[in-house]
Formats: structure tokens, C-alpha cells, sequence
């Protein structure tokens, strides 16, 4: 993930390059009539599996949101201790690693982080407010309800089923352009959804959910 440098005059190039960057491919996506279309299909997900058009899951979106830390200090990796416990998360990263390599772990804590905290931002700027988080929903209580929202009618979890239960299919895809602006399209499929993939798959295997399924995709895009 790429740190925005300031200058003396205020954003640097890169800084400015990025922003223009991510205002063009939102404004292309939005000229071209079709909506995202070119990823996924007007049924299908971008990474893969169905779209979900329902009510999101706020209450859930804000308890994850609490579990991390918080809107403005949200960490993923903060809200996975939070609610599996530092032995699980710790057994969860190391079978990760030897799975894709400590690189590409890093990459997808680090990108989780901020799909997350720019989903909250975008959700704000659209005028949504995230309620108060229930009381009750924290813990492995949480994570399970998390596998559930991301689990597909026919068992199968997918990163961007979750995703369009936690606040919308719509600004589950103008996260996804941010990411790609940001980071490429490569690592918006790598991190936030094949990598997720595996690891909600094998929360839910750790949690008794034999039930859930993975996606056949494990290898991840260009590496």
C-alpha cells in the first residue's frame, strides 16, 4: 500500500496522480452506462459469485467496524483477534504464509484495512450512517454472522457476497475501483477476495461450519 507524500506546496505529483487516477476510472465506469459490467456480470460478482441487491447488514458492518478499533483506526488484523482470539489468528496467518507467502499476507491485512475503512468513507459521503453496533454481536458470535453474510445460497463463501451485504453491490464496487486504482486490478482480486476466500473458509472450518464451502480459485492472479 502506497503512502501519500506531502510537500511543501501541499499533495505531491504522485499523490495528485492517484486521486485523478481513481476520479477517472469511477467517471469512466459511470459514462459508459453499464456500471462496473466489464468485471463480473450483471449477475455475477467481479471475483466471482452471485450479487446480493438486498438490505445490508449495518449492524454487522458496525460491529466489525468497532471490533478493529474503530472507523478512523480500523485494523483488520485488530478485529481477527478480536474476534477468534490471538492463538487462532496467529495458526491462521502462519498457514496463510506457507499457503502464499509472508509478502502476500501483509498485502491482504494491509488491504482489507483499507477496504474497510474506505467502505465506511464512501458510505458516509453517500449518506449512510453506520447504527450502533449491538451489544451482543462480538467475538466468535461475529465472526460466524460474517461467514454467513458471505456464505451464498448454495454454501459457497464469497469475499464480495460479504461485501454487498455490508453496505451495497454498488459501493462494494466503488470500493473495488478505488482498490484498482490504488493498488491494480491484481491485487483487488488477490487480497480482498481470493485470499479472503480462503481465510473466511477456513475461520468457518475452525468454527465447526463444515457446511461452508470455498470457491475452486485458490491460486492467486500474476504470481
Amino acid at each position: 500500500m502506497r503512502r501519500i507524500l506531502l510537500n511543501e506546496g501541499g499533495i505531491s505529483m504522485r499523490a495528485r496522480l492517484s486521486s485523478r487516477l481513481a476520479a477517472f476510472v469511477l467517471v469512466a465506469f459511470a459514462m459508459s452506462g453499464v456500471a462496473f459490467a466489464q468485471y463480473g456480470t450483471s449477475t455475477t460478482n467481479w471475483f466471482g459469485g452471485p450479487i446480493y441487491h438486498g438490505q445490508p447488514a449495518l449492524q454487522v458492518t458496525a460491529a466489525l467496524v468497532e471490533a478493529g478499533g474503530g472507523a478512523q483506526n480500523f485494523s483488520f488484523s485488530k478485529a481477527l483477534v478480536s474476534m477468534l482470539g490471538q492463538k487462532t489468528v496467529n495458526a491462521e496467518v502462519a498457514k496463510l504464509t506457507k499457503q502464499y507467502g509472508k509478502e502476500n499476507v501483509t498485502h491482504f491485512i494491509d488491504g482489507m484495512t483499507f477496504a474497510v475503512k474506505d467502505g465506511v468513507k464512501r458510505a458516509t459521503a453517500a449518506g449512510i450512517k453506520l447504527p450502533a453496533a449491538p451489544a451482543d454481536l462480538k467475538g466468535v458470535k461475529l465472526a460466524k454472522t460474517l461467514v454467513q453474510a458471505g456464505t451464498a445460497p448454495d454454501g459457497t463463501f464469497w469475499a464480495g457476497y460479504l461485501f454487498d451485504h455490508a453496505l451495497s453491490h454498488q459501493l462494494h464496487n466503488e470500493v473495488m475501483a478505488d482498490i484498482d486504482a490504488k493498488s491494480g486490478h491484481n491485487a483487488d482480486g488477490n487480497y480482498t477476495h481470493y485470499m479472503l476466500n480462503q481465510a473466511m473458509y477456513d475461520v468457518a472450518q475452525a468454527l465447526g461450519m463444515k457446511e461452508v464451502k470455498r470457491p475452486g480459485r485458490v491460486k492467486l492472479a500474476g504470481v
